[in-house]
This record gives structure tokens, sequence and C-alpha cells, in this order.
């Protein structure tokens, strides 16, 4: 009987063991990993986790941090969206470059020429914050010119480039690049590599709240 009890203990503590390491792990430190968003922001889509980047072509950090962020971005599940919003901290060179980003949503030609424009402005040093010059570098890159400047001195751009500093605000934004999960959370983190794992835990997170197992 002694081993037989002895046998139990050791099957029971391998079995919580076992089911210790299947649970997600959320051991993430408030205030070192990430922050809370108080209050919590609306998303989009409930149904879905709201990855959001506030970033501006005008960072080098943000252009250091764009491949990393693509390669990552691509291989999530489909429960996740990732959105990007350029913001200026009150800067009119950098509301010019926001106008950019929208723009060329706008015309189709956001995908072939957003690493584009972080390579003219952070390694060719094309002074892309200027209007003439921005112009001057879309015709180019092969825009359509009459499309590229009916989008980029829209209303609808300008309100845009106004909601991404508004929402900046909101989630208390003091510096870029910088994600932000599901409206809740500010990811942490001391380098872009660790920043992508504490989002990715946070996804995880927000995944088992969404499900109500958490």
């Amino acid at each position: 009987m002694k081993f037989a009890r002895r046998s139990f203990v050791a099957s029971f503590f391998a079995l919580i063991s076992a089911l210790t390491v299947a649970l997600p792990s959320f051991a993430q430190t408030v205030g070192k990993d990430y922050t809370l968003l108080s209050p919590a922001q609306p998303t989009e889509d409930a149904g879905k986790i709201e990855v959001i980047e506030f970033f501006s072509y005008g960072c080098p950090h943000c252009a250091d941090f764009n491949p990393l962020l693509h390669a990552w971005a691509a291989k999530l599940p489909g429960d996740v969206v990732v959105k990007k919003v350029p913001i200026t901290f009150g800067r009119a060179a950098w509301a010019n470059i926001a106008r950019l980003y929208y723009a060329l949503k706008v015309t189709g030609d956001y995908e072939r020429l957003d690493s584009e424009v972080f390579k003219a402005i952070h390694n060719d040093r094309i002074n892309l914050f200027d209007e003439k010059a921005l112009f001057e570098w879309v015709a180019k890159k092969g825009v359509d010119q009459k499309k590229f400047t009916d989008a980029f001195t829209s209303f609808g751009v300008m309100s845009q480039v106004k909601r991404g500093d508004q929402m900046a605000q909101s989630y208390k934004i003091q510096g870029v690049p910088a994600l932000a999960i599901d409206g809740k959370y500010m990811v942490g983190g001391k380098d872009f590599n660790e920043q992508l794992a504490i989002a990715d835990k946070l996804i995880a997170k927000a995944r088992s709240e969404k499900s109500g197992k958490n």
C-alpha cells in the first residue's frame, strides 16, 4: 500500500505539472512588461483582437521596427488584426508624412511603398517632410499624381490624421513605436524582439478574456 500511495502521489503531481505546462502563460509584470490602459479604449471589431502600432515615418526607431513588425504580423492567426496609426505629436512636418501614409492607402500604393518611405527619409535623406519634395518623390515612384493629390489634400485624410492624434492622447502615447493590444494593454519591453514576445502573450491573454476563460 505504501508503494501504491507513493505511485498515486507521483502520478498526481505529474498530472498537475502537465496541466500547468498546458495552460497559457500570462506571467508578465504590470508596469514592466505592459501597462494597463485606464480607461480601456474601444476597438472597431469586438470579434477581433486589435493590435495598434502608433508610429511615424519620421521616427528612426519606427524604421528599424517596421520589417520586424511586418514579419511578425504575417504569422498572426485570423482573429488578430494589426493596424498602424501615424501620429504627429503636434509637429507640422510629421503631419505631412502622416497624410502621406493615408494618401498612399487611398491610391493603393501603400504596400508597395511603405518601406520605401522609411528608406527615403532615413537612408537617402530625402526631405519628405516638405510637400514639394514629397510630391516629387511620389511622382518618381509611379504614383498617380491626380489621385494622390486629391487624397493628400482631402478632408478625409486630414480627419484621419487628426483622429490619429486624438487616439494618441487617449492611449497616452509618449513615444513611438508603441504597441497597444485590444484597447487594454500597452506593450513594454527592453527591445523590439522582447516587445513582440510580450505582445504575443498579451494577445493570448486578450483571447482568453474574450472567451471568458480569464
